[in-house]
Order: C-alpha cells, then structure tokens, then sequence
C-alpha cells in the first residue's frame, strides 16, 4: 500500500484537530482594551467630570473638595486676563499663612503645580491627562497678601493638542502679590518653571493594554 506524503504547505493542527490558536503577542493590542458596558460607562463618567471641572470655577471647587482637596481648601481660582492669558488667585486666607502672618512658602510652591496644571488641563480637555514632570520654585521675597500666578507657556500647547500624542509643555509662572491701594504694581515675590506631560487618554489605554499582554507572557 502506498503512502502520501505530508506537502510542507499542510497546516499542522494540535492534539484535538484543530488549528492552534495564535500567541497572546499575535493579537492586536486594540483587542485587548476593554470594552464592556462598564469600560463605556466608566469612560463617559470621567469624561463628563473632566469638562464639567473646567466649565467655571464653582465646578472647579465642587470637584476638587472630591479629589484634590487642598486645592479646595486653599480657594485657588483660574481668571481670564484675555482671550489667550490665564491667571490664578491664591486668596490671603488662614489656611495659607504662617505663624508670622505672611503666605506660607509650601502654598506658594504647591499652588504653582495646581495652578499650571489648571492651565494646561482647560486648554487640552478632558481628553488627556496632564501629570507634574518637573517644577522649579525660586522664593524673592515674603508675600503678605493674595498671591497671583501669571503663566506663560514656552510651547503652543493648543497646536499639540491637535497632533493627538503626547507631549511636555513648560510654563514660566511669575507669583506676584496683588496690592490692594490703587496705582501700585504687584510686587513679585517668587518664580517658578514647571514642566507637564500630557498624554491622550486612548494612547494610555492602549499602552496599559501593552503592558498586559507583556506580562501575560512572562
């Protein structure tokens, strides 16, 4: 009786008949980010949130009492100067001071990342996450009234946004103290440069869905 070969362009099946399935690695990552009714909601949530904290600064206070309660506590607001120029006020409150009456210098420094972080986060959306990379504070002189934030970003942060990565955005912030008797300049009393990364929401799905699959293989 005579044999027929194996042509080496059969398809090679496991024990039970059938083809095998490919690796975990051969699967394409979109596959792997959830998307289960609880994934869509969840995501519509956070996205509702992150426009509802940056539509005025009554939302802004109500969802950072949740989530970022020093900012609440502080009452650091974002103001409009123009179209295109955004301030932040640190009100002269108790809960900012020192023992000698003058704007603690941690409120000063960590009211500098919040109030660049306000900045960048009204401008790109609720579509990115914006994280503190890097901050430099430099402390001139004691501030003994409101401190306000002026900012000023070294890179066009609305034409990043519309590339869809992720990119780092430095802002020079000058903190100056708002004088209360009319025609005398703000006195500036510190400095600082602070560094954000931003990254697209989907792109950071899509990199946990990475690091899932990694360690599904190890």
């Amino acid at each position: 009786m005579s044999t027929i070969p194996l042509r080496s362009d059969h398809v090679k099946a496991n024990t039970h008949g059938s083809e095998s399935a490919p690796p975990v690695a051969a699967r394409p990552i979109a596959s792997r980010i959830p998307v289960g009714r609880l994934s869509r909601l969840y995501d519509r949530i956070e996205a509702f949130v992150s426009r509802l904290s940056v539509r005025d600064n009554f939302w802004h206070r109500i969802c950072s009492l949740i989530w970022l309660p020093y900012a609440f506590f502080s009452g650091i607001k974002l103001t409009a100067i123009t179209a295109d120029t955004y301030a932040a006020i640190l009100p002269f409150r108790r809960f900012n001071r020192n023992f000698y009456r003058a704007m603690a210098g941690g409120a000063l420094l960590a009211n500098s990342e919040i109030a660049g972080g306000m900045y960048v986060f009204g401008i790109c959306g609720g579509d990115f996450t914006v994280v503190c990379k890097h901050i430099e504070y430099t402390f001139l002189r004691p501030c003994f009234g409101p401190a306000v934030y002026r900012m000023t970003p070294r890179e066009n942060v609305r034409q990043l946004r519309g590339a869809g990565e992720e990119f780092n955005v430095t802002l020079d912030i000058e903190v100056l103290q708002q004088v209360s008797t009319l025609g005398e300049r703000d006195k500036r009393v510190g400095k600082c440069q602070v560094t954000f990364h931003v990254t697209p929401k989907m792109q950071q799905k899509i990199k946990n869905a990475r690091k899932k699959a990694f360690a599904e293989q190890i």
